[in-house]
């Protein structure tokens, strides 16, 4: 059972979420701000001590909620490409590289960063201290990582729209600043888990907010490929990098030493 506190607030957030049902236009928006600000901070606020946590369980949990939003990020390439009244060599190749960019986040979260938090929660010590990294890692620093998603998946499909002519501002800073959004995302969330920046990903997140006042002037092919690049350069260079701790994490998960 959750500790008092906590379960005030959540009663709260959830009489206020009723009371917005019978509202309209601002208030009704600022009644679901605050239940959203309410259910959101009060385990930081009020605390997590009072919580008893699955931890595989969880991270799972959170791992399919990723695995969804990329999914959402396929069809959005799907419906971009769909609606076009000619399927040209430029739609072939920008769908190309929107499924590259999704397939390229997908392996920055799965292929070492989930099992080695999902590891080190399992590990840590039960109470607070494995609450808090829940509570930090998980509900706080994935919401981001789907912010980040949902934004690529909009500018996937506006630069479908029509691959030679630059991207506008808006589509651009949402295929460019939504991965930048995912990855600063991961730098946070590895340094909650082992104080530790990830300078490459935190490097790349900068470099591609950089990028967008380009992006708004070159084609937006050129941009996908630039991103897709850009992407697929980082999981070689860190594969290079990390390649004996990474088969080493995937060795010993695969002999059952992960944690279960």
């Amino acid at each position: 059972m959750p500790d008092e506190p906590l379960l005030v607030s959540t009663a709260i957030a959830s009489g206020l979420l009723i009371g917005a049902s019978f509202a309209d236009g601002v208030l009704q928006g600022g009644l679901w701000a605050l239940a959203l600000a309410l259910d959101m901070g009060g385990p930081y606020l009020f605390g997590a001590a009072g919580w008893k946590l699955a931890p595989h369980h969880f991270a799972e949990r959170h791992a399919l909620i990723i695995i969804l939003a990329l999914g959402e990020s396929i069809v959005a390439v799907g419906v971009g490409v769909g609606a076009q009244e000619r399927v040209d060599f430029a739609i072939v190749l920008a769908a190309i590289g929107g499924t590259m960019v999704a397939a390229a986040l997908w392996w920055l979260y799965f292929d070492v960063v989930f099992l080695v938090a999902a590891r080190r929660l399992a590990d840590s010590d039960v109470g607070r201290a494995q609450n808090e990294m829940a509570r930090d890692s998980y509900s706080y620093l994935h919401f981001p990582m789907v912010a980040g998603i949902v934004l690529v998946a909009l500018g996937m499909k506006k630069m479908l729209g029509d691959t030679g002519d630059p991207l506008k501002l808006v589509p651009a800073a949402a295929l460019l600043g939504g991965t930048a959004i995912y990855l600063l995302a991961h730098v946070g969330f590895r340094y909650r888990h082992v104080h530790t920046i990830n300078t490459r990903r935190l490097g790349l997140a900068v470099l591609l907010i950089a990028f967008v006042p380009v992006a708004i002037e070159i084609p937006a092919l050129a941009t996908a490929g630039v991103l897709a690049g850009a992407l697929a350069l980082l999981i070689v260079v860190e594969t290079r990098a990390y390649g004996d701790a990474r088969a080493r994490t995937h060795n010993e998960l695969r002999h059952g030493h992960g944690g279960n």
